[in-house]
């Protein structure tokens, strides 16, 4: 497109995917042509490029909206030359996946959408990050639903001249390539950017005429293609990855690793540091370590991606030799039991082995995290692995919805728009008359009912339902109904159809003459979880069954459109996962934000998030020890709740036709609720948490030729090789098992050792306090360090005569 003089910012802007979440620059591509921004899915770059010669001299003679442009246009520069401060050290962020906007199909859930969102708080904030990605031809899937109620999974090719995309080029104008040497051949792949704010994101593509058939395929689905495919794409995002920032000079300070996925960034690294600094594998690995943090995200050991030691000896094999190691010890960097020839390579035990800091994403992810790793650490309790954690934040500019937005700068005050995190801020939500909160939910949950009779009857219509039950569905639906809604991932830990469980009784909520109640679902099934896909089929049969007709609905094509339209807009947000899989979640985070009231298990966030008037909760524990019958009892609990408490209260109103007690909750959540998880208090944490201490260590190891870090691996080398000789000559602890000590007692204890080739220097002791069940310590209470002395053998005889 060419575009007149005065209107190029336009490209520039649409370019930029910061107009996402500034509402002055979608008001201005809105108001370009309102038809063909919906047409074009609210995709700047596709409306833009189907704009004629005559509608784009017509924007640039028009004067008012020139003043419009610039004035977004020095929105924009003044966003991306914001900065943090020196306290923030740079971030290289690798991820499988970005969820920034569904022009950019570079996502399939949360974890991208988390992804995406940690981008844009980091320009908001100013914050040096880079991040590194896979550009994917189909994206994830877009998902139709047959007439039977079957998960169709449809691949349909990204035009990437209609997506915010530039090619990285070289000072000779020529296309940044990177090259890795497979089996027999190299696959090459081009470098694209996006901008994201102040924030460059770039991404690694292979569908290029380059590579032969088969590497092409490397990056054309997310998650797609067989266990080599899957291989290769995560070999391309860590090793390429960090290939890519050496060629364009970007040196970070720390190394963030969103997912194990990444986790070859570190066999990379390493390498790098041997070849470049002529440092031993020992030194390398702890230089690495010490500027690394991974992040893991799930919660079963089946989640987290395992290789078989064939496929990396196919396409790595000569790895080890570059990192002057032998294959036994380069295969065991991604066993528990490196010893274990029979044990699949992890990678997220490569990434926890080359990380000094490892973290989940909630406080309960922590302890289960803990758990799952625990072989990695023997002779270690639980609580003292370290993994720590950081519950999982949204973007509020994102997640807020519009109208919202607008009250809360009209009566948050000044400031709050760089200080979402900030409770002071929030507490004036009491300040809000209930009128216009309860006008402001009628209106957005008005305009979600608008949306899905709109998406449903062109989805019905698709596959083939009858006129008449297309009518009644769209006849049924209520925009002043109490609207509950559960929308997410379909595993079938999620238990989507928990609530189907006693069909009579659900029929009797919903269809409640004076409380009528209705529910909208929508989701994905991985393509390859037939468990899951089997969940949707449930739904829709349910859906079509006349007493839940307009009651129970599915939308397709689960999105981040759709998504918006529903955490902003019902009136209820449901989450059901059996416990305690959910390692975060963070679509409830989005609900509160936009006056939506969770009822979730107390799993992932919520377990941290719930307050007393300010949501419901169904208890952390498990009651029953069998899955099906703890089902029973959750789904009892939620009718009971959904009758007894969250309808009536809903339609309890008084003179003014207002629900003061809802309303009550609503400002509660607000107030209590959704300042703590904001992606502005997450990228503090991680800021304050990892960040920061671990740049402040890695400075110390790198310093005069990594001196300490050559020094640190020596001694670690030395006591490794004299640790067995360590001998227990006596131990003095009180006995427990004979007579309980009491809270305040003093008491002594004494270990006495004696060494070979190590020195009292070189070691710690430590006496640990713990709750015993029969034979085992079944949590700690408290770790207390010991003094240590060090007795020569001539002292000890002495004193050993003394006592005679």
């Amino acid at each position: 497109t060419v575009y007149p003089e005065k209107i190029k910012k336009l490209h520039i802007l649409a370019h930029n995917l910061w107009w996402s979440w500034n509402d002055a620059a979608v008001e201005l591509f809105a108001n370009i042509n309102p038809a063909l921004w919906v047409e074009s899915q609210h995709n700047p770059v596709r409306m833009l490029a189907e704009l004629n010669y005559d509608e784009l001299n017509a924007l640039a003679d028009d004067e008012e909206f020139i003043a419009s442009l610039d004035q977004v246009y020095e929105q924009l520069l003044t966003a991306k030359e914001k900065t943090s401060g020196s306290s923030h050290p740079s971030v290289a962020y690798f991820s499988m996946e970005y969820g920034l906007h569904d022009s950019l199909k570079t996502y399939s859930g949360g974890l991208g959408v988390l992804a995406g969102d940690y981008l844009k708080e980091a320009s908001d904030s100013g914050h040096d990050i880079t991040a590194v990605g896979l550009l994917y031809r189909y994206g994830y899937f877009t998902q139709q639903i047959s007439v039977n109620g079957q998960q169709v999974p449809v691949l349909t090719p990204q035009k990437f001249s209609h997506m915010p995309l530039q090619p990285v080029r070289d000072d000779h104008g020529e296309w940044i390539t990177i090259v890795l040497a497979l089996p027999g051949r190299n696959m090459v792949a081009k470098v694209w950017l996006v901008e994201v704010g102040k924030i460059k994101l770039y991404l690694l593509d292979t569908d290029i005429d380059e590579n032969v058939s088969h590497d092409r395929n490397v990056t054309h689905q997310l998650y797609g293609g067989d266990l080599e495919n899957r291989f290769k794409q995560e070999l391309l995002l860590g090793v390429g990855g960090i290939r890519l920032l050496n060629k364009l000079g970007i040196q970070p300070d720390i190394y963030h690793c969103n997912e194990g996925h990444a986790a070859f960034i570190n066999f990379e690294r390493i390498r790098y540091y041997i070849e470049k600094h002529r440092l031993s594998f020992d030194e390398a690995l702890s230089v690495v370590r010490s500027t690394s943090l991974f992040t893991t995200h799930t919660p079963v050991p089946a989640g987290h991606d395992r290789f078989p030691e064939d496929m990396l000896r196919a396409y790595i094999r000569h790895y080890p030799e570059r990192m002057h190691i032998d294959w036994d010890r380069f295969i065991g960097l991604g066993r528990i039991d490196p010893q274990n020839s029979e044990e699949k390579f992890s990678m997220s035990v490569l990434a926890i082995r080359c990380s000094r800091e490892v973290n989940g994403v909630s406080k309960i992810h922590e302890k289960v995290s803990r758990k799952m790793f625990a072989p990695m650490y023997e002779g270690y309790f639980e609580e003292e692995i370290s993994i720590g954690h950081v519950t999982n934040g949204v973007h509020y500019p994102t997640w807020c919805n519009t109208l919202w937005k607008s009250i809360h700068k009209e009566y948050l005050g000044e400031g709050f728009e760089d200080n979402h995190h900030n409770h002071e801020y929030w507490q004036r939500i009491e300040e809000i008359p209930d009128s216009l909160i309860w006008e402001t939910r009628n209106q957005l949950r008005t305009d979600l009912i608008r949306f899905i009779k709109a998406g449903l009857t062109g989805d019905m219509t698709h596959r083939q339902e009858s006129p008449k039950h297309i009518v009644k569905v769209i006849e049924t639906l209520d925009p002043n109904a109490l609207t509950i809604g559960f929308a997410r991932r379909f595993a079938t830990y999620k238990r989507a159809t928990l609530l189907f469980s006693n069909e009579e009784r659900l029929a009797a909520i919903v269809n409640n003459p004076e409380r009528p109640v209705q529910l909208i679902f929508s989701g994905k099934a991985h393509p390859k979880d037939m468990a899951g896909q089997e969940l949707i089929k449930q739904i829709i049969v349910f859906s079509r069954k006349p007493e839940f007709t307009g009651k129970i609905v599915f939308l397709e094509d689960y999105d981040m459109t759709t998504a918006a339209m529903l955490v902003q807009s019902c009136d209820v947000w449901l989450n059901t996962p059996t416990r305690p899989m959910e390692a975060s979640g963070t679509s409830g985070e989005k609900a509160a934000m936009n006056g939506v009231l969770n009822l979730s298990v107390l799993d992932g966030w919520w377990a941290e998030g719930y307050i007393r008037d300010g949501g419901w909760a169904l208890p952390e524990e498990k009651v029953f020890e069998n899955q099906e019958l703890q089902d029973q009892l959750d789904a009892e609990t939620i009718y009971n709740i959904l009758e007894d408490q969250i309808a009536a209260i809903f339609y309890d109103r008084n003179n003014d036709e207002i629900p003061v007690e809802w309303v009550k909750r609503i400002k509660n959540s607000f107030k209590e609720i959704a300042p703590k998880y904001t992606m502005k208090r997450m990228l503090n944490d991680y800021n304050t948490k990892y960040y920061q201490p671990l740049e402040k260590y890695a400075t110390k190891l790198k310093a005069e030729n990594f001196k300490v870090a050559r020094s640190l691996t020596g001694w670690m080398n030395h006591v490794s090789m004299h640790w067995n000789t360590i001998e227990v000559v006596k131990l003095r602890i009180p006995d427990s098992t004979k007579r309980p000590l009491n809270i305040g007692e003093v008491f002594s204890a004494s270990v006495e050792l004696k060494m070979s080739g190590i020195t009292h220097e070189d070691i710690g002791i430590e006496l640990v306090f713990g709750q015993k069940t029969e034979d085992i310590v079944e949590s700690i209470k408290n770790i207390t360090p010991l003094k240590i002395e060090e007795i020569h053998e001539a002292e000890d005889a002495a004193a050993a005569e003394d006592e005679d």
